[in-house]
């Protein structure tokens, strides 16, 4: 069987949740025995997110080969249990950036280079490339940005093109748009969505299915209304509710028949569906059986967005641990040594966030030493961990002055340091460590407990380290380094031997959590803040009775 492409655009308004419905879709075809990938074409002119502000493009999820990409990518490995790559996320700065340098080399003979054939041509050789590059059944290609935009016109041509090149009956269009409510009216509005259809057209391609956002049920005159004036079968007409939780969305398109219209109009060879896990799952999340409240510390807090693949790494370890996981967001800029114990106040556990720069540093370090002189469960990712390493060195080793030459490069004691192979790199994107790195732990560590194993290998992204020079006072002073890279010997995890549950590492784990593996050192921290929960809890009880019976 050659390999099916699905195509999916969205009209009306941005942030309708393309990338959701693609990882829903997948979800479903991959539960039917099908081999699926799915690519997010962007149209920025960026080559990369990478050196794009939290704030506007959210978190930049990396792959294991050390692309940089779009945080969709993420919900295509947690719904698929996929992994992608660099080919999963291609952006028009980087399609530009292929065309102009094949043209500084001569690869066109001279000839001019245009927009048409030449960068539609670069577009459909990524959409293709991926599609032979594991044998997949089906690969979804969701184009980002909203029909009608300037800078999504080429990726339309692209796909008009392609769906010629490849056989229609090897390509399918699917065109998510919104189908508003007016509460003055009374009603819905397909008329944005036919308008949205009508420009989608006029471009060459016509949509053979149509999803439609809503806040309320479409009932069948809407939905022949829709299908009558967009030009597909009714049954074509997929509604897409607001659902209580993404993971609840490939449930709702099974429900849809988004599926099955699928497989029939490419004539997939499918199986029914397995989605018992999936439905556990759902289930757990919907109705656990206890609740807990952790703190997470960063200086992106009001954009939740720039740590979705923790947001998401908590759901899925709650689940396993039949909890709910609530997030009490601390924006670390607030937070200092005299407040910290009225803003931690009830907390069951603490994450300090990765991110980069030195505002809000000095608050995720005092959210570090409450934690540690408290024994509230702690969990440092990559710039937390780095801040765990200078709370250590200047509380316990008698460095005051420690510090990471990312901050401060005069520091006296550079116990967090640039690593040697970053110095001399000027350039900005893609030039960290970025990709999968081994790591090897000890055995009698937390890392081993969660892990099961001695060797693995995780997600990294920084330029900074923990120094070798000065690591040694760390361990005379109590702190265990648990995880190394073998290759470079460089410190992937610590531990606090003394301490219930404290543990950094300066890798990623968030990035590798699905809903079928849950990333282990998350379901271990969750488990452990818990146990925190639960001690607390008895203590208090305890005390309430010994103050009654006074």
């Amino acid at each position: 069987m050659s390999t099916k492409y699905i195509f999916v655009t969205g009209g009306v308004t941005s942030s309708l949740g393309k990338g959701i419905i693609c990882a829903s879709l997948g979800r479903l075809l991959v539960a039917r025995g099908l081999n699926v990938t799915i690519q997010k074409l962007d149209p920025y002119i960026n080559v990369d997110p990478g050196t794009m502000n939290p704030y506007e493009h959210g978190e930049v999820y990396v792959t294991e080969d050390g692309a940089e990409t779009d945080l969709d990518l993420g919900h295509y490995e947690r719904f698929l249990d996929i992994r992608t790559s660099q080919e999963n996320n291609v952006t028009t700065g980087r399609i530009y950036n292929d065309v102009i340098s094949k043209e500084r080399q001569g690869a066109y003979l001279g000839k001019t280079v245009q927009v048409i054939p030449h960068i539609t041509d670069e577009i459909k050789s990524h959409i293709v490339a991926l599609g032979e590059s594991g044998d997949y059944d089906v690969v979804i290609t969701e184009i980002g940005g909203t029909v009608g935009d300037i800078e999504s016109l080429p990726y339309i041509e692209a796909v008009r093109q392609l769906r010629y090149d490849v056989g229609r009956q090897n390509t399918l269009s699917i065109h998510l748009t919104l189908v508003p409510y007016l509460s003055a009216a009374r009603e819905l509005k397909t008329k944005p969505t036919q308008h949205s259809v009508k420009t989608l057209s006029e471009s060459g391609l016509q949509p053979d299915i149509i999803v439609a956002r809503s806040e309320h049920e479409l009932d069948d005159t809407i939905r022949n209304k829709i299908a009558q004036f967009c030009n597909v079968e009714y049954e074509d007409v997929i509604a897409s509710l607001d659902a209580e939780s993404i993971y609840k969305v490939p449930l709702l398109m099974q429900g849809e028949g988004l599926d099955e219209r699928v497989i029939k109009k490419l004539s997939l060879d499918a199986g029914e569906p397995d989605l018992d896990r999936w439905i556990k799952f759902v289930e757990a999340v919907r109705t656990p059986s206890t609740e807990i409240t952790i703190a997470l510390v960063g200086k992106y807090v009001e954009h939740h967005d720039a740590y979705k693949s923790i947001v998401e790494a908590f759901i899925h370890a709650g689940a396993v641990n039949d909890c709910l996981v609530n997030i009490r967001w601390i924006q670390s800029d607030d937070l200092d040594a005299d407040n910290v114990a009225e803003k931690l106040e009830g907390v069951s556990g603490v994450l300090v966030a990765p991110g980069f720069g030195g505002r809000g540093i000095a608050g995720k370090v005092a959210a570090v030493n409450y934690s540690r002189i408290n024994d509230i469960p702690f969990f440092g990712i990559c710039l937390g961990l780095q801040c765990a390493v200078i709370e250590y060195a200047r509380n316990v080793c008698g460095w005051p002055g420690a510090s990471s030459t990312e901050f401060d490069e005069d520091t006296e004691y550079p116990i967090i340091d640039l690593m040697p192979d970053q110095k001399d790199i000027e350039e900005k994107g893609g030039t960290m460590r970025l990709g999968q790195y081994d790591c090897e732990v000890k055995e009698d560590s937390k890392a081993f407990a969660a892990y099961g194993q001695q060797q693995f290998k995780e997600r990294h992204r920084h330029r900074y380290e923990v120094n070798n020079n000065l690591r040694y006072k760390l361990v005379e002073e109590g702190m265990r380094l648990t995880g190394f890279n073998p290759e470079r010997d460089l410190v992937e995890i610590i531990e606090l031997p003394d301490h219930p549950w404290f543990v950094g590492v300066q890798f990623h784990p968030e990035y590798c959590s699905t809903v079928n593996n849950p990333q282990p050192l998350f379901v271990d921290f969750v488990e452990a803040s818990l146990d925190y929960a639960e001690q607390h809890e008895l203590e208090s009880a305890i005390a309430h009775d010994e103050v009654a019976l006074q």
